[in-house]
């Protein structure tokens, strides 16, 4: 079967159409820039380009980089437009999409969904950690294969900030970090979350998971298992369709 998915993230919206029985996309995602700024009407314009790109008329499962509530109202939005906040998303993208019917759920939950079903976290027990490195910080948490949804553990204080604002790839862009500075930013990141949550196993997710050999080895003293996303940063299409079809 397959489903539409889009994966809505700071930077790009990108989509494609998602075989569900093998858990990969059908076809070769399309993407476009995330509008600056990333206000609703703009941002529902690009996952409009980004479905019609394949001249889609079926459900579509679409992510979100916030709290979502209830499949469809939008609680926070850190790096996106705060005009998003108590949003009716599924109402507003369904009716951009000509009345295509639509759900939304929190990027990182999305990822973490596909990479439990199909990925790095397959058939893995206990507590099981989703980390999205990107423009912010996402997780999601699994216990014995059950998501705990929005967890949103980017934005756990760290060293008096946002953890995101530190150890976000963004973050190491911004600031022209090296790989081995930026490493130890995460690392003490890692090891906060582990303090707090002991898992069995971190997934490293987001667009950093195709650079893993740059970075995975510098981490030390972290005694759960850290694996990058087997299906790297796709891993949000993947689950917003997996999530649709739920939904449906």
């Amino acid at each position: 079967m397959h489903i539409f998915g889009v994966d809505i993230g700071g930077s790009g919206i990108k989509g494609a159409p998602v075989d569900l029985d093998l858990g990969d996309l059908a076809d070769e995602r399309h993407k476009v820039l995330t509008p600056q700024p990333a206000t609703p009407d703009a941002v529902a314009d690009g996952v409009k380009e980004v479905v019609d790109h394949f001249g889609w008329t079926g459900p579509v499962g679409i992510t979100f980089p916030g709290v979502v509530t209830g499949g469809a109202t939008i609680r926070t939005a850190a790096n996106v437009d705060k005009g998003w906040v108590d949003v009716d998303a599924r109402a507003l993208l369904g009716d951009r999409l000509g009345g295509l019917e639509v759900t939304v759920v929190n990027d990182a939950d999305a990822a973490g969904v596909a990479e439990v079903q199909f990925g790095a976290g397959r058939g893995r027990r206990g507590t099981v950690i989703m980390l999205t490195f990107g423009t912010g910080i996402g997780s999601a948490v699994f216990c014995d294969g059950v998501l705990v949804p929005n967890t949103e553990l980017g934005h756990l204080e760290l060293g008096g900030h946002d953890a995101e604002t530190r150890a976000s790839t963004k973050a190491k862009d911004d600031h022209d970090l090296t790989w081995e500075h930026w490493t130890k930013r995460v690392t003490k990141y890692l090891a906060h979350v582990e303090m707090l949550f002991s898992p069995e196993l971190f997934i490293i997710g987001g667009g950093v998971s195709r650079k893993s050999h740059k970075f995975l080895h510098l981490i030390e003293g972290i005694q759960a298992e850290i694996v990058p996303a087997q299906l790297q940063n796709n891993a949000g299409i993947v689950g917003a369709a997996m999530r649709a079809a739920k939904a449906g």
